[in-house]
């Protein structure tokens, strides 16, 4: 009986998990957010110890992120149990906090993107490192890409859901950047140097891409008001 009980939940889990579009964003912003804090400590420590300005520029980034998505988080576990305008009312509220939160988050990338161009190499590091963000960055512009085509074909009301779906996917541009700079760490300050124009050429158009992700998500909400 027990073990009928325990497949029962596990299908019925997996089931919630391929139908439930609300629910699937928010688990796996979850599970986002617990590696988020450890990436935002990592760079912490590295700021630190290796006196790194990109470090520790990078480290406020993720500490602003892992806030918003935060905040995003127990607000939709807070209001779970609530009637639907009480839900709506809250979720505006908190989307109007968290957006202005992630027009700053925009802001402090100036500063680790301006460090990287500059290439002011904070640590040497092997190539190990880099083959680890490479396959962290694919994973994360693949799964990204993938949730924000399924969410055009989906009618979702949730704003919170939608800012957590952005969220997500500027987070993966994000670490396109970090995997660029760990390639320029693990290269030799010679062959660095002659990536400058890619370099800046190519974090300009991702900082813009984020940018435009931002005032496109709360574009849309504001219009939906608006209706």
């Amino acid at each position: 009986m027990e073990k009928k009980t325990l497949l029962y939940s596990i299908n019925s889990f997996f089931a919630k998990f391929k139908d439930d579009y609300a629910f699937k964003t928010v688990l796996c912003s979850t599970l986002s957010f617990s590696f988020t804090v450890l990436f935002a400590l990592y760079n912490g420590f590295l700021g630190i110890y290796m006196r790194s300005l990109w470090h520790a520029s990078i480290f406020i980034y993720y500490l602003l992120l892992v806030i918003i998505r935060g905040i995003i988080l127990l607000t939709e576990n807070a209001v779970k149990t609530k009637n639907d305008e009480e839900q709506r009312r809250r979720r505006h509220k908190t989307f109007a906090a968290s957006a202005m939160m992630l027009l700053l988050l925009n802001i402090s990338l100036i500063f680790p993107i301006a460090t990287m161009v500059k290439f002011e190499k904070p640590v040497n590091m092997s190539l190990i490192p880099a083959i680890g963000m490479a396959a962290y960055t694919t994973y994360k512009i693949t799964m990204s890409s993938i949730n924000i085509a399924k969410r055009k074909t989906r009618k979702h009301t949730d704003i919170l859901v939608a800012e957590l779906r952005s969220i997500n996917f500027i987070d993966a541009l994000v670490s396109v950047l970090t995997l660029q700079n760990t390639l320029i760490m693990v290269n030799d300050t010679q062959s660095a140097e002659n990536m400058l124009a890619l370099s800046a050429v190519s974090s300009a158009l991702i900082y813009l891409l984020i940018l435009a992700v931002t005032v496109l998500l709360i574009a849309k909400v504001l219009k939906r008001n608006e209706k």
